[in-house]
């Protein structure tokens, strides 16, 4: 056979490829990963958004707006005061969640913003390592 005869009859035999017998059952697979990758990304996206609403509130609560003053109106000492209980209330219900899962020497409050921010880096990178040996197991 010529190359001339050859490359049509390649083309021929490879121009149509004949139906698996699991393509359907190819397809629901690839359909569930879709699906279930789309609820792991919404459930990462809700994560992500918490943390920064919580970084935001954390920030918003630092700026000094003095009122909790003696000069200030009322109101503003009352809200300045609940504020106050507030972030007490966090900063406990956060040191308990600590001391039950054993890590009762770890006091937040107690922390430099560098050291929450390497804290907070190494669970990320942690996260990203995990994410990337799953996808490497399902690949």
């Amino acid at each position: 056979m010529s190359a001339d005869e050859f490359d049509p009859e390649i083309e021929r035999l490879f121009s149509k490829s004949p139906p698996l017998a699991d393509a359907q059952l190819f397809a629901a697979d690839v359909e569930s990963r879709l699906a279930s990758s789309g609820r792991v990304r919404a459930l990462a996206l809700s994560f992500a958004g918490l943390v920064g609403g919580i970084l935001a509130v954390r920030q918003t609560m630092n700026v000094n707006l003095n009122l909790a003053g003696e000069d200030g109106p009322v109101a503003g000492r009352a809200l300045g005061q609940g504020l106050n209980a507030a972030t007490a209330t966090v900063q406990a219900s956060v040191q308990s969640g600590l001391d039950q899962i054993g890590m009762s020497g770890l006091g937040l409050g107690a922390m430099s913003s560098l050291q929450l921010f390497w804290l907070t880096a190494g669970g990320l990178i942690a996260l990203a390592a995990a994410g990337v040996v799953r996808l490497s197991q399902e690949a």
